[in-house]
């Protein structure tokens, strides 16, 4: 079965390569995947629940900033390339690539419904020899230990089939950094793990057919780690380096002096930034699924729940800062007119999912505060349009810096507006207008 398998990647005809892969769930993962698959002459069948976006698609239209309307168009009009929400469509499918959200409940807890329904969905279309990979970013043990169970499962394939013998089960997990111009999906390095060695075979080089560098590990628990990890890391020092600021406001020291001055050490050290909070679809939510899994085997998670503590705690600091600005000016923050600049969770991106701004917003409104924004890659944001930048900065009581995108004019900003909070640094800070937060 692994032979014919790999036998449909190698082989082509007409230079389309004989295997067909499926992509379900066509967002900031699944759309470049499906488009790179695409480069290198595979048939792909692209699925998502979403009506709206299938309809785009077939338009040649992008929903995703990065990804340029002309991409789109030669998807849509290439003749190896179906759109679909119908999933019996995935019947074709040689391999289906897994790429939905995984969100968290009220309690913090994973929410692994997106991964189940999927599954549900398509299990009546399954047949012998297919590839099934999970790529959404879990705790260790989701592909072992709750997907094969759902395969080898009386129903989803014949009876006695078994992973690696009748179908191959692995788990790479996405990489995917939207608004980064060097790495994308054939660049960055890929981590694959399979259930077993052949899954493994099989999921190595479906990838290295369409990136330059796979990573096997020795199994999915492995890889599902490592993507744990490599957030994890991030949302700690991220916290880390927040509560610096902290401490250095206190200390009348400028924090980017700190960490310019430390970043010229050229071993042992990497430089993180302050924010006003931690945002995306990652980074918020990924420490906490592995706390869920740490909690099972009794380990206690105490630096992510420290992170955790300081990260929710950044958007009451800002909120606190743009109070203290206003007193300063004799204002209140009731009444008073505030213009959030920039509320997407990372700078040069279309995506506010789980940004520090709506945090900041909901707080300033609870304040009695006037929130309006201004976003040139975010053009509705909450029910509210985005604000054009001008001249009538001045109407403004306030203006908060929250996302730091290249495209807004800080010229403009400085000399327009009566008051700046600025979470990003953007701004020197002897500034008469200029406010750090």
């Amino acid at each position: 079965m692994l032979k014919q398998f790999l036998d449909k990647i190698r082989s082509s005809k007409n230079d389309i390569r004989n295997c067909t892969v499926g992509v379900v769930g066509l967002g900031y993962v699944g759309l470049p995947l499906a488009l790179r698959f695409l480069d290198e002459n595979f048939p792909v069948i692209c699925f998502d629940i979403d009506s709206k976006k299938i309809e785009s698609l077939k338009a040649g239209k992008s929903y995703i900033k990065h990804i340029p309307d002309d991409r789109i168009f030669s998807m849509a009009t290439h003749g190896e390339t179906v759109f679909t929400n119908t999933p019996n469509s995935l019947r074709l499918a040689d391999a289906i690539i897994l790429c939905v959200p995984t969100p968290l409940t009220r309690n913090k807890e994973p929410d692994l419904a997106p991964i189940l329904n999927s599954m549900n969905m398509i299990l009546p279309y399954l047949r012998e020899g297919q590839l099934i990979v999970l790529e959404s970013t879990t705790y260790p043990g989701t592909t072992d230990e709750i997907l094969r169970p759902m395969l080898e499962k009386v129903g989803a394939f014949s009876p006695g089939f078994e992973v690696g013998r009748n179908f191959f089960l692995a788990f790479s997990p996405e990489r995917e950094d939207p608004g980064n111009n060097f790495f994308n999906t054939q660049n960055t390095p890929k981590i694959v793990g399979g259930c077993t060695p052949s899954c493994l075979n099989a999921a190595t080089e479906l990838y290295e057919a369409i990136v330059d560098t796979v990573v096997p590990v020795r199994n999915t628990k492995i890889a599902e780690m490592a993507k744990i990890l490599e957030n994890t890391y991030r949302f700690v020092n991220i916290s880390f380096i927040n509560e610096m600021k902290l401490i250095c406001e206190k200390m009348d020291m400028d924090i980017y002096e700190v960490i310019k001055a430390a970043a010229s050490k050229p071993f042992g050290f990497t430089p993180y930034y302050p924010c006003g909070g931690v945002g995306g679809h990652c980074l918020p939510l990924d420490p906490f699924y592995l706390r869920f899994k740490a909690r099972e085997f009794n380990v206690p998670t105490r630096f992510i729940e420290l992170a955790g503590e300081v990260n929710s705690y950044m958007p009451e600091y800002v909120v606190d800062r743009i109070t203290e600005a206003l007193n300063e000016k004799s204002k209140a923050v009731k009444g008073s007119e505030i213009l959030l600049l920039g509320v997407a969770y990372k700078k040069n991106i279309d995506d506010y999912r789980e940004s520090a701004a709506i945090e900041i917003w909901n707080l300033l409104l609870k304040k009695g505060a006037s929130v309006s924004y201004s976003d040139p890659h975010i053009p509705e944001f909450l029910g509210k349009p985005s604000f054009p930048l001008s001249k009538t900065l001045k109407h403004f009581d306030c203006v908060v810096i929250i996302t730091d995108h290249d495209d807004f004019d800080y010229e403009l900003i400085e000399k327009n507006s009566p008051l700046i909070v600025d979470t990003r640094g953007r701004f020197a800070p002897n500034g008469s207008n200029i406010f750090r937060a």
